[in-house]
């Protein structure tokens, strides 16, 4: 039986509604991406339309952040809203939403597993697990929107085929497609294959959370028992707090009525508002276009409106659906007028209760009404216009969600009509421009690695969520993602700075990791964090996702092994530190706190159990260890009773150039 690529498949409404608010408030690319990407149907629908011939035949695309980035951002959400809109058809009865939540916890848990145990095994490529774990068990999916009895048991009985079926067909390689096709294969068989294989295989087993898994995990890739449970239980913890952020519930019976109304209402007011808006004529200016806008915005209100623009420092009435239009200047200062209000603080404002001021009671003259809103038209940050609105304080709600989808989709046209230049010089927004999506086809890859790398981290921190520093650290981690996201959205500007991007003042680094280290890891007044750092340049051939990964690893685990009467953590730097024959600039990261237990420290960086509390272990030092190794660094460790100390040498920038020469 032959699957389309572009499978259209149910989401949980929840997902979708978030998706939808999410592009509606102009979130970055990351925030939507983690959305759609706990959606296998949102997954599928978005990696076939990305891979299709319509885009070309660069390299394919395995990540929901690489399709949005090939699709653009208003391509992007149109998709999504076509999503929403087949959503509606799908006719699920209450057995059906109840499997379809089942099997939107199994596939996260899924992925999520694969994700960590290719950080754990160090595949390159730990997103391209994530998806593959998403999409493993397509076919139980397909199966639940399949009314024909003997057509859904089909589906049921090849979900391994189907999964290899699709993958293939988005032209996501052999090995993925591999990945799929033998995820049900023997641990005792696995030994030997690919390494994407077994990381699906056991991640579908783990995600089963029994006692087969746990066995399999030690047959696959060798790992032991309390590990493979510690990873379970932090997946499941993860896979809660994705659920609760988005409002499914998971220890319940599962009900879809509320969310799917909630979406009904929503998909209906963007489709009303686009529609209203279409009707108007565009094919003029910024001004004719405000000025035709407030009829479909009466159209879709019910509601008399006026429309203000900005000239110099007044606002000017330019039209309405009142009659007879008269000559209306104001001054756009604050005069304490929901209209000036409005325009000034670029939010709407309801008169509602308030007193009404001379120029309100103009207006409402006009508008022959009780009361009224102003709502003002935001443009590339700056207030165009201000439509004012009629009203009678009576279903407010309503009209204040019709008229806030309205402005939205009116701000986006407006802004395609008038492209800002210093928007087409930072590519803020624009990912649909063709330049910006070819250069994006060539680069993207060039910044893979940091953002595995920091994925990894936040994998690790959100592992740890009883952690009362993790939000601030997680901030880092964001920040990181913004740096990542913002190259991707200015690859247009290459220079000669670029040659210098793996070189990194340590110094500066740690300085700017201090500041948040004192305002989560030690903020009790038992607990310092002291910087040492040398007179000297302390550039290093590396780059500072890297640095930043080691040291708040490192920094973390001293402050947490710090004894509750508290302690002092030490960052001491030296350069140049001169050792077999060459020039180092060295690191070292002391504590006070109780030292390392004696039983972890021959494996002390292997992935083994955490003994937070008691010294330093866990998952984290694996990878400073495999961060250091890369760097072509050296790392040694010295504990005992009085603390524990990581020493670090790194190589000198200087002196790696020198080598070059």
């Amino acid at each position: 039986m032959l699957i389309a690529p572009d499978i259209q498949l149910p989401s949980l409404p929840e997902v979708t509604l978030r998706v939808l608010e999410a592009c509606r408030q102009d979130k970055c690319y990351r925030t939507i991406s983690e959305i759609v990407s706990s959606d296998s149907a949102l997954v599928a629908r978005i990696l076939a339309v990305a891979n299709s011939a319509l885009y070309g035949p660069p390299a394919p695309i395995r990540s929901v952040e690489q399709a949005l980035l090939r699709l653009g951002t208003h391509r992007f959400h149109t998709l999504v809203m076509t999503a929403a809109l087949r959503q509606l058809l799908f006719e699920l009865g209450g057995d059906e939403w109840q499997q379809l939540r089942d099997f939107w916890r199994h596939s996260l848990t899924t992925a999520l597993t694969a994700r960590a145990l290719a950080t754990l095994t160090r595949y390159p490529e730990p997103d391209e697990a994530f998806m593959l774990g998403m999409l493993h068990n397509i076919g139980e999916l397909i199966a639940i929107k399949t009314p024909a009895t003997e057509a859904k048991q089909y589906y049921l009985d090849h979900q391994s085929e189907i999964a290899a079926e699709l993958v293939a067909s988005w032209g996501l390689g052999p090995m993925a497609a591999d990945a799929m096709r033998y995820q049900q294969a023997l641990p005792s068989e696995l030994r030997d294959a690919g390494h994407l294989v077994k990381l699906i295989s056991l991640a579908t087993r783990l995600a089963l959370s029994d006692a087969a898994g746990i066995a399999a995990a030690g047959t696959i890739f060798g790992l032991n028992e309390e590990l493979t449970r510690e990873i379970n239980r932090r997946i499941g913890h993860e896979v809660s707090g994705t659920a609760a952020s988005l409002g499914i519930p998971l220890d319940e019976d599962y009900c879809n009525e509320n969310a799917s109304r909630q979406l009904k209402q929503t998909v209906l007011r963007q489709t009303m508002t686009t529609q209203a808006i279409n009707l108007a004529d565009k094919t003029g200016d910024a001004g004719d276009i405000l000025a035709e806008s407030v009829n479909s915005l009466t159209l879709i209100t019910g509601l008399p409106a006026l429309c203000f623009s900005q000239a110099g420092d007044d606002l000017v009435l330019l039209s309405g659906t009142i009659g007879h239009i008269p000559e209306l200047s104001v001054s756009a200062k604050s005069g304490d007028s929901v209209l000036t209000e409005a325009f000034i603080s670029g939010r709407l404002v309801s008169l509602g209760e308030r007193s009404p001021t001379v120029l309100d009671r103009q207006l409402m003259s006009l508008l022959h009404t009780p009361s009224m809103l102003a709502v003002p038209i935001i443009c590339g940050g700056n207030c165009l216009a201000v439509f004012a609105l009629g009203t009678d304080n009576k279903q407010q709600t309503t009209t204040l969600e019709l008229t806030d989808a309205f402005t939205h989709q009116l701000s986006i046209v407006l802004t395609d009509r008038m492209p800002s230049p210093s928007d087409a010089a930072n590519g803020n927004d624009q990912l649909d421009r063709e330049i910006a999506r070819d250069q994006l086809r060539r680069q993207v890859h060039e910044i893979s690695n940091p953002l595995t790398i920091i994925r990894q981290y936040i994998y690790q921190l959100r592992s740890r969520l009883k952690d009362t520093g993790v939000r601030q650290e997680l901030d880092v981690i964001r920040d990181e993602l913004d740096r990542a996201g913002n190259l991707l959205l200015q690859m247009s500007h290459t220079d000669a700075s670029e040659q210098n991007a793996d070189r990194v003042e340590l110094n500066a680094e740690l300085e700017s990791l201090a500041r948040i280290f004192e305002d989560s890891l030690f903020s009790p007044d038992n607990r310092r964090l002291k910087l040492s750092l040398c007179g000297e340049p302390t550039r290093v051939a590396t780059d500072a996702p890297h640095i930043r990964q080691v040291v708040i690893n490192l920094v973390r685990n001293a402050a947490e092994s710090l004894q509750e009467t508290g302690g002092t953590v030490e960052i001491h730097t030296s350069s140049p530190v001169w050792q077999n024959d060459r020039a180092w600039v060295e690191l070292e990261i002391a504590d006070t706190g109780s030292g390392i237990p004696d039983h972890i420290r021959e494996t002390l960086f292997a992935p083994v159990n955490t003994t937070k509390g008691k010294g330093h272990g866990g998952l984290g030092l694996s990878i400073v260890k495999q961060l250091v190794d890369d760097m072509e660094g050296i790392i040694a460790c010295r504990t005992g009773q009085e603390g524990t100390t990581f020493r670090i040498l790194l190589p000198a920038a200087g002196d790696q150039e020198n080598e070059t020469d």
